[in-house]
């Protein structure tokens, strides 16, 4: 999955634009100009997906763009813990499960599926491979 969401900018009528998104609309915020809201868009979104995972809540699936969006897409390890935790849901793998797996403690599985805690991505990698997942990295023109 791709975890990058729809938004839309709109001009404040204090100045600055807020920002939306149709798919997790938890994630709102705002900034004084165009570049400044879209780099809190970001923050935003990562956010608000952490809290899903917090609530252990589906991710939800990005919409299509439509006329007048613009695409956030959470960072990197943002995504493969998004990822990671998603799997698991899926495939109803327990931290505990995974954890022996992968030999390493459960507390070490849950900071990896918390996009709040640091992780090092090749764990996380790891982790995505023993469920049967790979992590694509894909960059494109801001």
């Amino acid at each position: 999955m791709i975890y990058a969401y729809p938004c839309q900018l709109t001009p404040d009528e204090d100045g600055g634009f807020v920002v939306t998104f149709r798919d997790v609309p938890e994630a709102i915020t705002g900034g004084s100009d165009y570049a400044e809201a879209l780099a809190m868009a970001e923050d935003a979104l990562a956010t608000a997906l952490a809290g899903y995972v917090q609530e252990e809540w589906e991710i939800p699936m990005p919409s299509g763009i439509e006329d007048g969006d613009l695409s956030v897409a959470v960072p990197s390890v943002v995504a493969a813990k998004l990822a990671l935790y998603s799997a698991m849901k899926a495939q109803r793998v327990s931290g505990a499960d995974l954890a022996h797996r992968l030999g390493i403690s459960e507390a070490a599985v849950r900071k990896m599926a918390n996009p709040d805690d640091r992780s090092d991505m090749d764990r996380v990698q790891q982790a995505l491979r023993e469920l049967g997942h790979r992590l694509k990295v894909e960059v494109t023109a801001a």
